[in-house]
């Protein structure tokens, strides 16, 4: 079977577009924890987007921190678990302000959990303005609220700047037919919509995410956050991995 070409587009050049990174990318070679070559790459990345004149905001997930629902156990409930997972994120945050401020790229932190010695409160109009003035804005906290994921939390989020992408980063260069790592059958979708994502389980982000994005017309871009030059060349409306759309 060859790949599945899906429907057909023209390339999009973005002005504001939200990055969504997984926790673990910032472990690296690592199982947990923060790698500093992991970091520093993802800022270089990053700063390569926002020297584009991209205006750029970032949710992280908690990944290389904690795993709710594989280390909670039956000592921790659901919704403690979620909170823990949540703070996490906003040590991913402060490690990603800290690295991309020392490249000089002007950021602020935002989180939807009140951390005032360490963080601003996510206030939308407040983080549109800071977009606007030419600073990577990094939302922390999830929605602060459990039972949803940092994947939710990016198209909230992405929905709410009124972003013209959401860009998915990860460990291989696209949407597959199944699993490339445990199949090697598996072929790349270049393209493909919101229904298909859904209908055909294709595991790209929870089913809450993907329909946000569907109700509000808002693309995806799935790439290999490894590849240098990808965030870049995505929103510079350059072809990388696979674009889900309407």
């Amino acid at each position: 079977m060859g790949e599945d070409p899906g429907p057909k587009s023209s390339p999009k050049k973005y002005k504001r577009v939200l990055l969504k990174l997984s926790g673990e990318a910032l472990a690296g070679t690592g199982r947990r924890g923060i790698e500093s070559r992991a970091l520093n790459h993802i800022c270089r990345e990053i700063k390569r987007a926002f020297e584009k004149g991209v205006q750029v905001g970032v949710v992280v997930g908690a990944g290389n921190i904690w795993r709710g629902a594989q280390d909670r156990g039956e000592a921790i409930d659901r919704v403690t678990a979620d909170n823990m997972g949540m703070l996490a994120t906003i040590i991913n945050a402060l490690a990603l302000q800290d690295s991309l401020e020392e490249i000089g790229v002007p950021t602020r932190v935002q989180s939807a959990i009140q951390v005032s010695q360490l963080c601003e409160p996510y206030i939308r109009r407040r983080a549109i303005r800071h977009l606007e003035k030419g600073r990577v804005v990094i939302f922390a906290g999830g929605t602060g609220n459990p039972y949803f994921t940092t994947d939710s939390a990016a198209a909230l989020r992405a929905t709410e700047i009124e972003a013209d992408a959401l860009l998915k980063a990860t460990k291989v260069d696209g949407v597959y037919t199944d699993d490339p790592v445990s199949n090697p059958k598996a072929r790349k979708i270049p393209e493909l919509t919101f229904m298909d994502a859904i209908r055909r389980r294709l595991r790209v982000m929870d089913s809450t995410a993907l329909t946000l994005c569907m109700e509000n017309a808002l693309p995806i871009v799935v790439f290999n956050l490894g590849v240098s030059g990808n965030i870049a060349r995505a929103v510079a409306g350059q072809r990388v991995g696979t674009l889900i759309r309407e």
